[in-house]
């Protein structure tokens, strides 16, 4: 029996959305073997520098940045769609564990199988430094962004 992670493409504006939210919701437990079931068992990943293939490298990836990247909180945003690709762009904030706090922004390219599972992901992200005080990104740790917490563009980023 196949998986199947609705919404399925082809995708239109609101299902894209679904999918990009999903997506965050995902990233913001920080499990990466939760967050591994959302993309095929050989997914194609680049990552900046790395790339591998299959949820094992997933679970290890996300591993590693999760033991690095503390206090971890993601907002995604959909930037553009088709029938089976999605576009986000992103930010998160982490500390490190001397105590530095950064802000990541990045962008992704998506490609989805007829499942509804990511066969692809091209991630670029850049870090910036930032203080504790411009932080933008407040809500409980491991958890889902609350509805009413502002998006990416509601934050100028």
């Amino acid at each position: 029996m196949s998986e199947v992670r609705p919404p399925l493409p082809p995708f239109t504006r609101e299902t894209a959305i679904s999918k990009v939210r999903a997506a965050e919701d995902g990233w913001n437990t920080c499990d990466p073997a939760r967050v591994a079931l959302a993309y095929t068992v050989d997914s194609k990943w680049r990552n900046c520098s790395e790339i591998f293939e299959g949820r094992g490298k997933i679970v290890e990836f996300l591993t590693r940045k999760w033991n690095r990247e503390l206090e971890y909180r993601l907002i995604k945003e959909l930037w553009a769609f088709t029938d089976n690709r999605i576009a986000v762009r992103f930010a998160y904030e982490y500390r490190d564990d001397s105590g530095n706090w950064f802000r990541a922004y990045g962008n992704e390219n998506w490609e989805f199988d007829e499942n509804g599972l990511m066969r692809h992901r091209h991630a670029s992200i850049n870090d910036l430094p930032i203080k504790k005080s411009e932080r933008k990104f407040h809500w409980d740790r491991n958890g889902p962004r609350p509805a009413d917490h502002p998006g990416l563009s509601d934050l100028g980023l």
